[in-house]
């Protein structure tokens, strides 16, 4: 599957430059390609200045809103955002319309982080002009959920990330949900390690994009799991994760005989991998909520058989009985399991059910504070009549 992938505001340029970076790592270790371009687009000048993979031409680093912003960002008034992305909107789908690998796409892929300004304002309103322009082509949104200090320090934060997410939601066709407090746990460390965390987020998709475009024959797997699966799978609100599990060199030796140690040593690995990845999913979540659910498998090819994929089957169905679920398997990695799994069409999402109800909470507030100052500035008017004037 190949991708458009258009990163707003420093958060969303910063993961799509991570994405450039996946392919080419696709491009030198598999001979494919899996990004059919790579566009980040701010308000801020710097923030674009500090990518290194994304193209440093300004066909592939947009700026907007110079006029109004002067090239230093919105401050976080999501608002202006919006604004500035529909006054440069068609210079922005203009330069996608202009990719050169435009038509080897598949789906668009829109990226921003929840709390900022340019990101959270842009991305639905882009969102629906690439909508109303190509109707052919799924558009995804992957949004990251700010840190949990960042919500506790500022009420904006909260603000944004919901009329971001209601945003959203309403004009994409799939919104993958990022947490990014869930990868501070991988050893990443918020304040040195963004770079490390922005890897941890890209890294699910690159065997997930890399099993449809596979050239050679011995790497093409039996169940090819394609474009059209995916598409098939990702709607609504949705999760993605990925799990691993090393090849022992005791399972190596075991493998050449029919040792019934085998068996059961292959399904232990395989649903280890699984766990790993549905406890590493991108956003807390039961997967009981889900309607839609998709896995890979991939390893070597003498590692993987019918009773592994059932078994994981079987082992996914249990914890998401509702859910119509695809699978497939790449026999690409070397001496391990990688897993990678999608849960799609959540009817549930604590996270985001707790963003809508603190902003309304939050509205309300605001509106108190408001009519209080409103007062109070009434009431230096009415002592201010009394006070002689020297101009």
């Amino acid at each position: 599957m190949k991708l458009i992938i258009v990163g707003f505001g420093q958060c969303g340029g910063r993961i799509a430059d991570e994405f450039a970076r996946l392919n080419r790592r696709a491009h030198v270790q598999r001979g494919i390609d899996i990004i059919a371009n790579a566009l980040a687009i701010n308000t801020d000048v710097a923030d674009l200045s500090g990518l290194t993979c994304i193209k440093p031409d300004y066909q592939h680093r947009i700026l907007i809103g110079g006029r109004k912003t002067g090239g230093h960002g919105v401050g976080k008034i999501n608002e202006l955002g919006a604004e500035i992305a529909k006054e440069d909107g068609d210079k922005i789908i203009e330069t996608i319309r202009s990719s050169k690998r435009f038509v080897d796409a598949d789906a668009f892929l829109l990226i921003a982080g929840a709390a900022g300004g340019t990101g959270s304002g842009a991305l639905p309103v882009i969102t629906q002009y690439i909508k109303e322009r190509y109707v052919d082509k799924p558009v995804y949104n992957l949004v990251v959920l700010p840190f949990e200090h960042e919500e506790a320090t500022e009420e904006r934060t909260i603000y944004n990330a919901a009329t971001c997410l209601k945003s959203a939601y309403l004009v994409a066709d799939a919104v993958f949900l990022v947490d990014n407090q869930r990868y501070v746990m991988k050893d990443a460390s918020i304040r040195s390690n963004l770079s490390k965390i922005n890897a941890l987020i890209t890294e699910p998709f690159y065997n997930l994009l890399c099993a449809g475009e596979e050239k050679k024959p011995k790497y093409i797997g039996a169940r090819i799991l394609d474009a059209g699966d995916i598409i098939q799978t990702l709607t609504g609100w949705t999760a993605i994760g990925y799990g691993r599990s090393e090849i022992s060199l005791t399972k190596k030796i075991l493998s050449r005989t029919r040792d019934f140690r085998n068996k059961a040593t292959e399904a232990r690995k395989g649903t280890q991998a699984m766990d790993q990845a549905i406890s590493g999913l991108s956003l807390k979540m039961n997967p009981i909520d889900s309607k839609r659910a998709l896995y890979l498998v991939s390893a070597p090819p003498k590692e993987m058989n019918v009773d592994l994929i059932k078994e994981l089957g079987t082992y996914l169905k249990s914890l998401a009985p509702e859910a119509v679920i695809r699978s497939g398997d790449y026999p690409r990695e070397k001496g391990l399991i990688n897993i990678t799994i999608i849960l799609s069409e959540l009817s549930d999402v604590e996270r985001v059910r707790g963003y809508f109800t603190k902003t309304i909470s939050l509205i309300s507030a605001l509106k108190k504070r408001q009519e209080g100052i409103e007062d109070k500035y009434r009431g230096i008017e009415v002592t201010l009549k009394d006070i002689p004037s020297l101009i």
